[in-house]
């Protein structure tokens, strides 16, 4: 009797249990997806997830457990809002703020409502940001009206040590029980813009160097527009760029720095041989107030240096325009302005414009893609930290491929999406509204306008879904 209701007991519990198991979503049984690499793991996702409507609010959307959001940003009024805007075919335009969303449309406090959730939910697997860029972000000449540097500063204000930074980050990303509770950011959008958060490009590249360590990069784009990078010499002998922008036309420019952050610039005519100069003051952040530019005289390929202690007196060596004499000038840097002295001509060749030195340490830099080496470093790209991950598109450049970690396609385009996916990256599927666009493998971002209906719940009931 005994082993009768052992065994009827027994029989109960499997039962139970088995109902248990089909009543239970797959995905609250199986193993966790902690133990799989990012780019192998699916998660929920919502295309233009600012819209509202059937997706609800961003609050809503990360408590359903999607853990990607799209904001279409632009720059254009960055100069007087002070911050990008959200928005579709412009501007403003499709943003919902209901239901908890902000007011406004500035993408700070977009980006916040991500942050507070991301704080709240330490435990959450990692939420993707990808911000789709309507607009060229290389043509905001300084960081004031919006530039690259501008967007790197909004996610580090915002997300802090919670954003997994892609300049850190691996090839292989890592599993996701190591990234939970953090932000990851990619961007999108316009192809010019992604190009140029990964290197700029420029000719007769010129650099000064202080014992601070403070750097400013200057150089032609190449059709005669100036423009400059600012940056640091860190402890690991690297150079961290800090802010960038245009300052003047013109060619063959050249800089002088001296350990207060005055700096002394010269160069050439966009056309002919006018000399012309200016005086700029750089701050601990990087940025260069700059005066007025004046010309002082005629010639080509000029440069400059200190040539005191104190960092006031300076020295102009140039060629002439009619034949290979060199002249110089000696000058005193004042606050905005440089009051030239004498003139001659002189055997001493020109001042070195593409390598630099102080106290003891040297930064080297190079023309094409712009590189910057220095005596503890090899080359390296000019260019902003790449604190954001750069996505990659069908038919877009090889340049734009290379390295991609995040690739992405309308949802019809399956080849692409599995080639993606084949290739490790982690792939988007945007506009992905009908369970027959799935692909094998899923899209890790199947980022759907409907992530409450029943067949995208359906869909995503599956073991390696992070959430």
């Amino acid at each position: 009797m005994t082993d009768l209701r052992a065994l009827g007991a027994a029989l109960f519990t499997a039962t139970l249990f088995s109902a248990v198991l089909t009543a239970v979503p797959q995905a609250a049984v199986a193993a966790p997806a902690d133990d799989l690499p990012f780019a192998s793991a699916i998660f929920r996702a919502t295309h233009n997830s600012y819209s509202g409507g059937a997706r609800g609010s961003i609050t809503h959307q990360l408590d359903a457990g999607i853990r990607f959001v799209e904001y279409d940003i632009w720059s254009g009024e960055h100069a007087t809002v002070g911050d990008y805007r959200l928005g579709h075919g412009s501007a403003g335009d499709q943003v919902d703020h209901t239901g908890g969303n902000p007011a406004g449309d500035r993408l700070r406090d977009w980006l916040t409502v991500v942050n507070t959730w991301s704080v709240a939910h330490p435990s959450a697997a990692p939420v993707t940001v990808l911000l789709d860029l309507k607009d060229d972000l290389t043509t905001r000449t300084t960081y004031a009206n919006g530039n690259l540097g501008a967007l790197n500063q909004e996610l580090t204000d915002v997300f802090g040590p919670r954003l997994v930074r892609a300049l850190d980050t691996p090839a292989a990303l890592p599993t996701i029980a190591s990234l939970r509770g953090r932000v990851v950011t990619v961007l999108s959008g316009n192809g010019t813009a992604r190009t140029g958060y990964k290197r700029d490009t420029g000719t007769t590249p010129a650099v000064a160097l202080n014992a601070n360590g403070q750097v400013v990069e200057v150089h032609d784009s190449g059709a005669g527009v100036l423009w400059y990078w600012t940056g640091t010499y860190g402890p690991d002998g690297r150079v961290t760029w800090l802010r960038h922008g245009r300052y003047d036309t013109g060619r063959n420019p050249a800089v002088a720095l001296n350990n207060d952050g005055t700096l002394v610039e010269v160069h050439q005519a966009p056309t002919g041989a006018n000399l012309w100069s200016r005086v700029g003051r750089l701050d601990n952040a990087g940025e260069i107030t700059w005066s007025a530019a004046a010309k002082y005289d005629t010639g080509i390929l000029p440069t400059v240096a200190f040539t005191d202690p104190a960092g006031t007196e300076i020295r102009e060596i140039h060629q002439s325009q009619s034949n290979t004499q060199n002249w110089d000038w000696k000058g005193t840097a004042g606050p905005a302005t440089i009051t030239w002295g004498a003139h001659a001509t002189t055997p001493d060749a020109r001042f070195p414009t593409t390598r630099a030195t102080a106290a003891g340490r040297t930064v080297t830099v190079a023309a094409g893609t712009l590189t910057a080496a220095t005596d503890q470093a090899p080359s390296a790209r000019i260019r902003f930290p790449q604190l954001a991950f750069v996505e990659f598109q069908p038919n877009e450049s090889a340049e734009l491929k290379d390295g991609a970690r995040f690739w992405a396609a309308t949802a019809s385009n399956k080849t692409f999406i599995i080639s993606g996916r084949q290739a490790g990256a982690a792939t988007r599927a945007w506009d992905f509204d009908s369970a027959t666009q799935a692909t094998d493998p899923l899209a890790t971002y199947p980022a759907t306008n409907t992530p409450d209906a029943a067949w995208y719940q359906s869909l995503l009931t599956r073991p390696d879904t992070a959430s």
